[in-house]
């Protein structure tokens, strides 16, 4: 009976440190590495901002964007 609990922990706990590595791996790949399937930054962005803003803001119905905060793509960001 000792042998089998023992047995069972010693499966577990190396099923732990399995999901542990893997998880420790996948957080240190380098997110600066740009996405290969990705087209160049250039064609997300919109040369006019006031534009942009009019586009986002047609999405949705006038009386939930008309007091919408919108968020414009720029080179570094939001």
């Amino acid at each position: 009976m000792r042998k089998k609990q023992v047995h069972a922990i010693a499966i577990k706990s190396f099923a732990l440190l399995v999901v542990l590595g893997t998880a420790y791996q996948a957080r240190s790949q380098d997110a600066t590495t740009p996405d290969p399937k990705m087209a160049p930054i250039d064609q997300y962005l919109m040369k006019d901002q006031g534009a942009e803003i009019a586009l986002a803001r047609s999405a949705a119905p006038e009386s939930v964007s008309r007091d919408a905060e919108v968020l414009v793509l720029g080179r570094h960001g939001f």
